[in-house]
């Protein structure tokens, strides 16, 4: 090591890298972070333009309540309004239902529907803790679809379809992957404590806050990180670096990319968890419209039927700044059908659903298509597990590497992985790891 190279480096300057470059950098150790795009946030990304505010990447905390990423935003001063999705339930807000010839559901039946979806989720738990490796969600949602079909009456084949749908659905909405893809315990930390919030000034002053004081070396390319039992050697397009230690905080879309070389290759059990999570197919629709055209008071729009094959979820975002706004997502096979679209395109084709259930609809003022698979430092939004993974396997992707290479990340923490919170909190514990003690998480912010 030369006096100008770092203790220990950082690659990757989302939240994950920032939270652990932050710690050590407060605990006395020398930290550089490499970054590769021209500016920090990662995945979680805000675009402003015209005065207004739109989040492509990472939106929402979800649940607020006993989440140390609460805390930070609080600490740091920035502003949020409460908007709680509640993974994708199908009852809890104000919801309009539309049923497969274009009608709204009257409330009774929307009712009755949540029901028949409720009943199905108190069946599938058992079901899935019962489930084999090589059992898919869609396995586990047909066996507790039929069972609880059975036990109920007058399931007929069109009420249950409806039922499908809506697990297909969720599936898509919650991991953006075709239900029959994700591992039969895929949706095993799919629940929320407390409200969510979003953030009006944008989720990426929180990046913004957590870099403060940082060496951030925005523009640098990782392209090999060599490891052994005297440290590590980062090589890029910038040059070459060597430390004691690095946190790698790369999404799995790059893990797994021949154009990140580690040396010697990940060993087990890292390399298998890593052969077991993939990232998905999951953009972001946003559109603006001149004037409100969907009912006050609806929190979301819903679509049943084929016509919902694809284009099925609206989110009223008007209460972030005034806007009438409406969030949809592309997500699995339909992610995958329009990565080679225009924005226009995919914009035409979002409208011309929206136009089968409401007569006044207007073209939109402003409209932003994410594309984060074809993203080269992201190559998808979140990764997800895949048939034969384990919920283990998220932690075991963060095993240390020779006592040197500790790897952080969203899809590095079991409890809740794809999400902010996970991200913080595996940076946390990189940074404890390479420490070697227990380190305040309020250290970040206080």
């Amino acid at each position: 090591m030369s006096p100008s190279d770092p203790e220990i480096v950082v690659i990757g300057a989302g939240i994950a890298g920032l939270a652990a470059a932050r710690l050590l950098a407060r605990a006395g150790r020398s930290v550089v972070v490499l970054e590769a795009r021209d500016r920090v946030g990662g995945r979680l990304h805000t675009a402003r333009s015209a005065g207004l505010v739109t989040d492509l990447g990472a939106s929402w905390i979800h649940g607020i309540d006993d989440n140390p990423l609460y805390d930070a935003v609080a600490a740091f001063g920035m502003p949020t309004r409460e908007f709680t999705v509640g993974s994708f339930q199908p009852a809890g807000r104000p919801i309009a239902y539309y049923d497969p010839s274009g009608s709204r559901l009257e409330d009774g039946a929307a009712v009755a529907f949540a029901d028949d979806v409720h009943a199905l989720d108190e069946r599938l738990a058992g079901v899935i803790a019962a489930s084999t490796a090589d059992d898919s969600y869609a396995d586990v949602v047909e066996t507790a679809l039929a069972a609880t079909a059975l036990a109920a009456t007058g399931w007929d084949v069109e009420r249950a379809e409806r039922v499908r749908e809506f697990l297909r659905h969720r599936t898509e909405e919650q991991y953006g992957v075709w239900i029959a893809d994700l591992d039969a315990h895929g949706l095993d930390d799919d629940q929320v404590e407390g409200d969510e919030v979003v953030f009006p000034d944008g989720y990426d002053r929180l990046a913004t806050h957590l870099a403060d004081g940082l060496d951030v070396r925005l523009g640098h390319v990782v392209r090999r990180v060599g490891w052994g039992p005297h440290g590590v050697v980062v090589s890029g397009d910038d040059g070459e670096l060597q430390a004691a230690g690095a946190v790698l905080t790369v999404p799995v879309g790059v893990l797994r990319s021949p154009d990140l070389v580690i040396d010697p290759p990940l060993p087990e059990p890292v390399a298998g968890a890593l052969g077991r999570l993939e990232m998905n197919r999951f953009e972001k629709v946003v559109l603006r419209f001149p004037h409100r055209f969907w009912d006050d008071g609806v929190y979301a729009i819903r679509r049943q039927g084929p016509a919902g094959e694809w284009w099925h979820s609206w989110y009223d975002l008007t209460g972030l700044d005034g806007v009438p706004t409406l969030l949809t997502f592309a997500a699995g096979p339909c992610a995958e059908a329009i990565r080679t679209w225009t924005d226009a395109a995919v914009a035409d084709s979002v409208l011309a659903s929206l136009r089968e259930i409401y007569a006044d609809v207007p073209a939109p003022e402003h409209v932003h298509v994410t594309h984060w698979r074809d993203d080269p430092f992201a190559r998808g939004s979140y990764a997800y597990m895949t048939v034969g993974a384990t919920t283990e396997d998220h932690d075991a992707l963060a095993t240390p590497v020779g006592g040197v290479l500790h790897l952080a990340g969203e899809a590095t923490w079991t409890e809740d992985p794809a999400t902010v919170t996970a991200a913080l909190r595996s940076g946390h514990r990189a940074a404890e790891n390479l420490l070697g003690a227990p380190v305040p998480i309020n250290t970040l912010w206080a």
